[in-house]
């Protein structure tokens, strides 16, 4: 059997041809056109001449795949589009994981921006309110974006607005305290800052609106697609599931859930010297540590939800570990419960 893996980009493919043994090992990339998509399939034929013994993986990148994954088909090679989730490369720098990551950084940079400015144009609404991140807080100020514009305002306008997006939470009394404070504010009277205020909202609010999509999306794949029995343990959500899958990728790499353990840096190193060992084990803290980050704060929803997990937690405690350590020896046992679902296929059975 000959293997083929594509990493698919816009301009070039990056090509890897091998077999079971390792004996035979060819990398190369191609131009995204015909010529190159030629290339492929002539050294694709050099390596096999049995075109039923070459199977071709690739990545659903998207439309930049579309087009050789129909020539491939086309020339009669077996090939599979494989999920994005479950690939390196995608998970680096495509992934929906990535993805929102880099929203929700987006996200709370432009918060930081909303709190410096509102510092310099209203300073005393941060005491007034539980947060200035909220939606009624962020139609006030897109509307009446400072202090001078919001003591001038109509006190009816005020009420209306602020229990539109509240929910009724807040109406004209704190419509009152809101214009009050406003008209004894130090705040500036600075009108590109109040420009720049009501554009910062605005992409806070576009940028929300899209990590709701991805979340939406990551919510389909995982029920549809990949269908994974962890999501039937208590304290495990899509989100939580999906980066745990996504960064072990395909559990048939790794032969016992210790492996995995070793791969999210969760085996303990002792440090040795001579005949001296040292009595605490640390942890590595290598590999992948967004697996490693999943893995820890899935575990103590899991411990929160399921009895027996936090029984088991609550046991550790007992005997005097801190509380880190006692929650990485439940994520170990998380973990081997993991590998065992996902082996087996089988969804998870409360222990009584």
């Amino acid at each position: 059997m000959i293997y083929v893996g594509i990493d698919v980009a816009k301009d070039k493919h990056d090509c890897f041809i091998t077999n079971p043994d390792g004996e035979l090992s060819i990398s190369f990339a191609i131009s995204n056109n015909r010529e190159g998509f030629d290339t492929l399939f002539q050294k694709i034929v050099s390596a096999s001449v049995e075109l039923s013994k070459v199977k071709v993986g690739l990545e659903a990148t998207g439309h930049y795949s579309y087009n050789l994954l129909g020539f491939l088909l086309h020339k009669g090679l077996t090939t599979y589009v494989i999920n994005p989730l479950h690939t390196n490369l995608y998970r680096k720098s495509l992934s929906l994981r990535k993805t929102k990551t880099d929203k929700v950084k987006e996200r709370a940079k432009l918060k930081s921006s909303v709190s410096r400015l509102v510092c310099i144009l209203f300073p005393k609404l941060q005491k007034l309110v539980p947060t200035l991140h909220m939606a009624s807080v962020y139609a006030l100020l897109s509307e009446f974006p400072g202090a001078d514009a919001v003591a001038t305002a109509h006190l009816t306008r005020l009420s209306n607005l602020l229990s539109e997006n509240s929910k009724g939470r807040y109406g004209k009394d704190t419509a009152v305290i809101f214009r009050e404070a406003a008209r004894s504010s130090i705040g500036s009277h600075m009108p590109a800052k109040s420009l720049e205020l009501k554009h910062t909202i605005k992409l806070i609010q576009e940028v929300t609106i899209e990590i709701d999509e991805i979340e939406t999306a990551i919510k389909r794949i995982m029920e549809e697609e990949i269908q994974s029995p962890i999501l039937t343990i208590p304290g495990i959500s899509y989100r939580m599931g999906a980066m745990i899958i996504a960064e072990i990728g395909d559990f048939s790499r790794f032969d016992s859930a210790d492996k995995i353990l070793a791969y999210a840096g969760m085996s303990p190193s002792t440090y040795q010297s001579g005949q001296l060992n040292n009595c605490y084990a640390h942890m590595e803290k290598r590999g992948s540590r967004y697996l490693r980050y999943a893995l820890y704060n899935a575990t103590k929803y899991v411990c929160h939800w399921d009895e027996s997990f936090g029984i088991y937690l609550g046991k550790k405690r007992s005997e005097g570990k801190h509380y880190n350590v006692a929650l990485s020896h439940a994520a170990k046992k998380l973990v081997r419960l993991i590998f065992a679902m996902e082996k087996s296929g089988r969804a998870y059975i409360p222990v009584p």
